[in-house]
């Protein structure tokens, strides 16, 4: 989720579309999000793992 929103991020910004930027800012702050609260052990959405 944090390389689509880095991806869309750099597409934004290329190509100079607001929404796509925006969506990879969202993006890349509800990965992070996930990656934090994976990374000390807390279950998301009622599993530990997601692989």
């Amino acid at each position: 989720m944090i390389i689509l929103g880095i991806i869309l991020l750099i597409l934004g910004w290329i190509f100079s579309i607001a929404v796509l930027y925006t969506i990879g800012i969202i993006l890349i702050i509800v990965g992070v999000i996930l990656l934090i609260l994976g990374a000390i052990g807390r279950p998301i959405g009622g599993r530990r793992y997601w692989f």
